[in-house]
């Protein structure tokens, strides 16, 4: 009796480790898929916003798949088309291996980019982008939410830039944040990155 109480509680003792064992392995293996991680960052979260069709979105509408969101605006001159333009290879070059992702680019300038600028906007990168804008309250939370500074950089009336940081987020729908892209890192690096975080998942 004693001796097989002894082998239940062995058994029971090894399934407990057998199952932490593929807990964690899955868990690291995600996180190995990426060369920046944020492990714990409070990163991403609910938003209200405008498309480019002048529909009122929320998050949950749209990261119904992976999806690479990145805020800039449309009157920047080099750096946001530049990322933009990453993205948008990096989600074709998903696409061609099986993986549907979705990249988004979120106005920090609403009031020169209206829900109509942002939709022909994001058509010049993917057919896939989406665009959105929102009130000057909505903007800021969503980039609040995503740990997003931005600030006007002049006082030009009409032609102004603005100050911003440029990482772009991959976002999952069932699990939020999984890691971040820095500008440097090409279109394979991204999909290469993108690619092994939704086998892990």
């Amino acid at each position: 009796m004693k001796r097989l109480t002894a082998i239940l509680a062995g058994s029971a003792t090894l399934a407990l480790l057998g199952a932490t064992f593929l807990v964690t392995m899955g868990r690291n293996s995600a996180e190995s898929c990426f060369t920046s991680t944020a492990a714990g960052a409070d990163i991403g979260g609910p938003f209200t916003l405008v498309n480019g069709a002048g529909e009122t979105v929320t998050d949950a509408d749209v990261i119904t798949e992976p999806a690479l969101i990145y805020f800039g605006y449309s009157f920047c001159p080099d750096v946001c088309p530049i990322d933009n333009a990453r993205n948008a290879q990096a989600v074709d070059l998903l696409a061609e291996a099986g993986h549907s992702v979705t990249p988004v680019f979120i106005t920090i300038d609403p009031a020169r980019d209206t829900p109509q600028v942002m939709g022909d906007y994001v058509q010049n990168f993917s057919d896939k982008m989406i665009g959105l804008t929102g009130s000057d309250a909505q903007v800021k939370a969503a980039a609040d939410a995503y740990r997003v500074f931005y600030s006007k950089g002049d006082d030009d009336p009409d032609y102004y830039l603005m100050n911003h940081s440029v990482f772009t987020y991959l976002m999952m729908p069932d699990t939020g944040f999984a890691s971040f892209f820095r500008r440097e890192e090409s279109p394979e690096q991204v999909a290469d990155q993108v690619a092994c975080a939704i086998g892990a998942s």
